[in-house]
């Protein structure tokens, strides 16, 4: 099973935002500096993050992003789920379908396995993940942004 590029990106921001704690509060573009994506690319992630719950974003001055309590403690698997959405692991409703997409058993064997992999998440937390020592490394990635906008501290 190989994750998305999205479900990669987003599951980075929620890490970077779980990082910096609830006192900083970087911009779409300072996250996607920090964690090497495009602002496009971070922008549209950040969108569904929001949406899911797991981020909080604040407009003008003083604004940012924040990793609500929900995305720091929420099920991690929930969130893969989410992200990912439901669907074939191969693309048996593709054009042209699978022949054999009637009768097949490779098709649930996929989606077991799928479901096996998400469960295997289900236990863990945005929190779990940033734990020493991925929450230092994820510190010293860039600068950590503080105060008004255009100013950053060295970490």
């Amino acid at each position: 099973m190989r994750l998305t590029k999205r479900t990669d990106i987003a599951l980075r921001i929620a890490m970077r935002l779980a990082v910096l704690g609830e006192e900083v509060s970087p911009t779409t573009q300072e996250v996607a500096e920090a964690i090497a994506v495009p602002y496009s690319h971070a922008a549209k992630v950040v969108a569904r993050l929001r949406h899911l719950g797991v981020i909080e974003a604040r407009r003008g001055r003083g604004g940012g992003l924040t990793l609500t309590q929900a995305g720091r403690s929420g099920s991690l698997g929930t969130l893969v789920r989410d992200l990912e959405g439901v669907g074939d692991v191969a693309g048996c409703e593709e054009v042209p379908a699978c022949p054999l997409r009637a009768a097949c058993r490779l098709r649930h064997a996929l989606r077991q396995a799928q479901e096996q992999f998400y469960t295997a998440l289900d236990h863990l937390t945005i929190d779990d993940l940033v734990a020493p020592p991925t929450g230092p490394v994820l510190l010293a990635l860039s600068p950590r942004p503080s105060g008004p906008r255009g100013r950053t501290t060295p970490v």
